[in-house]
């Protein structure tokens, strides 16, 4: 299939680009390739519409792979353009390698037919291992997973994978109790990696994230789970991100069934569940992932150089390619539909949308950054046409792109010409955190850049805010608690050993710069698990280089277990900063106005949702009878004080103590009123209504 044909924008209506016009008039300029793009994706849409159906042509898994029909036989269907012939072996033929030939069928696609056992049962067994034999042209045989296989272990633990035929018996199969949750307007995510969330040094398994990471989100206040490296990966150290089969939730962690329950737990906790999906790239694995399936370096992958990425040293999808288009689309399917999900957080976006994948690339923010012969158009489409067929099916799916070059339009709907995400992922703010840590003494902050970097988001496309995530977490950096506090954290965070001058302000820098990210930084909300404790340290998977241990592949959650040791605060005051945004909903409500930004005083002031946002970023000075801008006249009182001793602070302020504003017009506020703002501490206040 020919993406661009000769598409040049200009017969093409794009139903509501005026709308995408009026929030950002400045990509009128580029009228031409935002219908170019559009055209494509409507051309290919059609093409499929009319060919096989939307519906149809994306739950390919229900036709691909092997299935048991109505009379408990098998149906085996797989796409091989380049095979001469494909069998299929296991241990259902005592691995007989000729026995069970696929019969060949019209655009490289093969089907097989088994019939049930003379007693009427399966002819596979459940879990028995199966494998494709592919007979190239050039005489190679070659033994290969199903791309559509939904179960792969690597039986000693180590080596390639095998492809287990997963068929459980109808009373050991799992069935949902729960239907989704309604979809939230305030997003607060918790990024986590099922392996590491156990503070033993091992892989933690789905059943133990049900039972003892599951209730600690939902006591958290977060309202949606967002988790990673789900997707099968032969290589754990990956952190997921080279992807080997694409339809297997991973083994590693337990069955499919296990995932489901997981799943279904959360939506009965009214907890929304992401997964980050990885479609930008596969990992180059032949012998248990994708890569040379048919024999070929193509097949699902662009040739030649087109088709690697070599910072990655993996593959790229052909995403004008008929049969790649069903197979990733169906992918996203079915995840929503086996597993339940209820949205995707999209990997790796900004490497998928430019040719040159963004390597190197210091976006300034031009506009002419984002359109012309750079910008891979294939990729765009396959990224509108996933957004719009998981809307048509999914109305109340969320999708967030991780995409750190700005692009507009990457959160506006289809329909005006954007690629229909609902978040981009605020990259920007956690690199300007870190830096400022590094780089800067406490007097020297600068308080209008901070304010910069946190609001540079486009209007009307919205963000999901992020002090750290796990990119900040893994080997070569660290956790913004250890940034904080160093070598410190391993002596003095007991609260019977004295608290010493770093711990007490890296205490209170962490949750100032998480309660400000929170409130100013975007229109959602993202922590990586255990960092809302402080977790000390890096992250590091088991590899070579560290003797394979999985010391630093873990959370240690018994750290804010112990009540002597001061992680609790942290985790007092990130429950606290969750509760308090689910009553007033700041996340959804317009950006915040920023009525003081002060560099003398260190303080940045502003308003959101109808609550006060004050920090006082300065060292050592704080300030008596400071007077503040307020819009909404009356009684105002402290509903979160970072300073607050149960949080690890010295309580210095009274919170029984109310404010009144004044007729006074300060800092463009129509009233004002005065408030003691000690040092290093954050004040949330809204009106009193009793």
């Amino acid at each position: 299939m020919e993406y661009g044909d000769s598409l040049n924008g200009s017969d093409v209506k794009v139903p509501n680009i005026d709308k995408f016009f009026e929030i950002d008039p400045h990509v009128k300029h580029f009228e031409g390739d935002i219908k170019r793009r559009y055209g494509m994706f409507e051309k290919t849409k059609e093409r499929i519409e009319k060919a096989e159906g939307l519906d149809r042509f994306t739950q390919g898994y229900k036709e691909f792979g092997i299935h048991v029909t109505a009379e408990n036989g098998i149906h085996c269907r797989e796409w091989v353009p380049a095979a001469k012939a494909v069998y299929l072996r296991g241990a259902f033929n005592n691995w007989e390698k000729w026995g069970h030939k696929f019969q060949a069928k019209e655009f490289g696609k093969w089907e097989l037919f088994l019939s049930s056992k003379e007693d009427g049962s399966c002819p596979i067994e459940h879990k028995s291992e199966i494998m494709l034999i592919i007979e190239t042209h050039d005489g190679q045989f070659l033994e290969r997973i199903s791309p559509w296989a939904s179960y792969v272990t690597q039986p000693d633990g180590h080596g390639t994978y095998k492809w287990m035929f997963w068929n459980p018996p109808p009373m050991e199969a799992y069935f949902f109790n729960h239907p989704r949750p309604p979809k939230p307007s305030s997003l607060r995510i918790y990024e986590a990696h099922i392996g590491i969330a156990s503070w033993e040094g091992k892989i933690a398994s789905y059943k133990n994230f049900t039972q003892n990471v599951l209730p600690r989100i939902k006591g958290l206040g977060y309202n949606c789970i967002q988790l990673m490296a789900v997707m099968e990966h032969a290589y754990y150290a990956s952190f997921g991100y080279q992807v080997t089969n694409f339809f297997a939730a991973s083994s590693r962690y337990g069955t499919p069934d296990e995932l489901k329950e997981l799943l279904d737990t959360a939506h009965g906790m009214g907890l929304y569940v992401l997964l980050d999906v990885v479609h930008s790239h596969a990992c180059k694995n032949v012998l248990d992932g994708l890569n040379q399936f048919d024999g070929t370096e193509s097949c699902f992958f662009h040739s030649g150089s087109r088709g690697r990425h070599d910072l990655w040293d993996s593959r790229l999808f052909n995403y004008s390619e008929w049969e790649v288009l069903r197979f990733l689309l169906s992918n996203l399917r079915w995840y929503m539909d086996e597993y339940m999900f209820d949205g995707y957080r999209f990997d790796g976006v900004t490497s998928m949308i430019y040719h040159d994948h963004g390597i190197a690339r210091g976006f300034s923010g031009g506009y002419h950054e984002y359109f012309g012969m750079h910008i891979d158009m294939e990729s765009l489409v396959y990224l509108m046409l996933a957004n719009d067929m998981l809307r048509t099916f999914f109305p109340s799916i969320i999708t967030v792109a991780e995409d750190v070059s700005g692009m507009p339009g990457m959160c506006r709907p289809v329909s005006e010409g954007g690629i229909g995400f609902d978040y981009r992922l605020a990259m920007a703010i956690p690199d300007k955190w870190i830096k400022i840590l590094k780089e800067c003494r406490d007097e020297d902050w600068d308080i209008g850049n901070i304010f910069h970097t946190l609001t540079n988001r486009r209007y009307g496309e919205k963000c999901i805010a992020y002090a750290e995530s796990h990119d900040q977490a893994l080997v070569g950096d660290k956790s913004l608690a250890f940034w904080l506090m160093d070598k410190e954290m391993y002596s003095n965070m007991s609260e019977v050993t004295e608290l010493t001058p770093i711990i007490d302000r890296g205490i209170a820098l962490h949750k100032m710069i998480r309660l400000i990210t929170h409130g100013l930084g975007g229109e959602g909300y993202l922590n990586f698990i255990g960092n809302e404790f402080g977790h000390p340290e890096w992250l590091d998977f088991p590899r070579a280089g560290n003797n394979s241990s999985y010391h630093y592949a873990r959370r240690q959650f018994n750290l804010v277990d112990d009540d002597m040791l001061r992680y609790k605060f942290l985790n007092r005051f990130d429950s606290a900063m969750q509760h308090t945004e689910a009553k007033y909903g700041w996340l959804a409500d317009s950006q915040g106005y920023v009525s003081r930004k002060h560099q003398g005083d260190k303080v940045i002031v502003f308003e959101r949702a109808s609550v006060l946002f004050l920090f006082n970023f300065h060292p050592n000075q704080s300030y008596t009878g400071y007077r503040v801008g307020v819009d909404k006249p009356g009684k105002y009182k402290v509903v979160l004080d970072t300073d607050e001793k149960y949080f690890g602070g010295h309580g210095r302020n009274d919170l029984s103590v109310r404010f009144f504003t004044e007729n006074q017009n300060f800092d463009n506020r129509q009233n004002s009123l005065l408030v003691y703002l000690p040092s290093r501490c954050a004040l949330l206040m809204a009106l009193d209504e009793e």
